[in-house]
């Protein structure tokens, strides 16, 4: 388990019947603990700025009520030399912070929610937690950002042997299959972190691929040379979007989330977890999808990738269906699954072997398996 790393604040003494006048009726029919709803968030930069995010989401309908972050450490903070499918996946985020779910860690208090990038969040939680919500997503595309100073706009436009700086491999199973004259090689850390790789003039990385979302939060757009499109680059399941972890069946927190959370971003992501849920993926695996949804019309249309690591082999398919429901847009995220499995998307995804990945990229770049 990682450190709790920072102490918040103790309340200060009948803070709740002190605040307890200032609070509206809507507000007090909450009968939250202090007056708050505490969300844990892990403590890196991009993580806090998402949980804050959330508390003024929650601020816009509840003014009096407070909002306080709670920042822990955790393991895949602390070990960033290796891609992250090599020791414990998405469910490494997620555990940690989970405890304060449940109870209060030695000086620091039970927390009522957590904000997840939700790309990162296992397709199946824990039974005694749910998905409360999901926010108003943020662009979900990819981003190419080039060297300071390079001259380059377009991944076409490298030249060959160019070293794309990724450690998704879902990013470079699409990379390998659309530009086959480059190279690839895993980046870790945050994102100043990898710029700061990146824009060494001693480092062989001529251009990051990274999510267009974390860098609009963090106000790094400058940064963005170009945004990658569909027929370039699928985004990952839940890319762009929030989702707020809760304890099941806590009734004022359900009626928070219902309160902050999108319909539209909401159905998208239940469809795209549906699928990757259905094709048995985690968030290491080579699975990309594009979601487009008609609110007028309630029409949802669902595009999805599976590669082969070295992208030689690749399935792509889509549906389109009417979603007024949950239940409806879960319905097409399995429906696209059962086709993209029928046309042999399991074979290809059963076939990945995470070990051999790992060690081509431990000693170098990643190419065409024929190289």
């Amino acid at each position: 388990m990682g450190t709790f790393s920072e102490k918040p604040q103790q309340p200060q003494q009948n803070a709740q019947a002190f605040g307890d006048y200032l609070l509206n009726d809507e507000e007090k029919a909450l009968h939250l603990t202090d007056n708050a709803v505490k969300i844990g968030s892990r403590r890196s930069q991009l993580a806090v700025i998402q949980s804050e995010i959330v508390g003024k989401t929650i601020n816009k309908f509840y003014p009096n009520i407070r909002t306080p972050v709670i920042k822990v450490s955790t393991l895949g903070d602390q070990v960033q030399s290796k891609p992250l499918y090599t020791f414990g996946g998405k469910s490494l985020w997620t555990k940690e912070l989970e405890i304060l779910l449940t109870e209060g860690i030695g000086e620091f208090p039970q927390i009522d929610m957590i904000v997840h990038s939700l790309k990162d969040m296992p397709t199946v939680l824990p039974d005694e937690f749910e998905l409360g919500c999901i926010l108003e997503r943020e662009d979900p595309r990819d981003a190419l950002v080039v060297k300071a100073g390079s001259s380059y706009k377009h991944l076409a436009d490298l030249p060959e042997g160019s070293v794309v700086g990724t450690s998704s491999v879902r990013r470079s199973a699409q990379l390998l299959k659309n530009y086959p004259h480059l190279k690839f090689k895993s980046v870790r850390g945050n994102v100043n972190t990898r710029l700061r790789k990146l824009d060494d003039p001693e480092s062989e990385f001529s251009c990051l691929i990274l999510a267009a979302a974390g860098l609009i939060r963090l106000g790094l757009h400058d940064r963005i040379t170009y945004l990658l499109e569909v027929d370039e680059m699928y985004p990952a399941v839940g890319q762009g979007a929030l989702g707020v972890e809760i304890v099941k069946g806590n009734k004022r927190l359900q009626k928070v989330c219902e309160k902050i959370g999108s319909r539209s971003t909401t159905l998208k992501c239940i469809a795209e977890r549906a699928l990757l849920r259905t094709l048995e993926g985690g968030c290491s695996v080579p699975v990309g999808v594009w979601t487009t949804f008609n609110e007028k019309t309630d029409s949802m249309r669902l595009q999805s990738i599976v590669l082969s690591p070295d992208g030689t082999e690749s399935i792509e398919k889509e549906l389109t269906m009417k979603v007024t429901s949950s239940t409806d847009a879960a319905k097409l995220g399995e429906e696209l699954g059962d086709v993209m499995i029928k046309n042999g998307a399991k074979k290809i995804l059963d076939a990945i072997n995470f070990g051999k990945i790992n060690e081509m990229k431990q000693t170098g770049l990643i190419k065409k398996a024929a190289q």
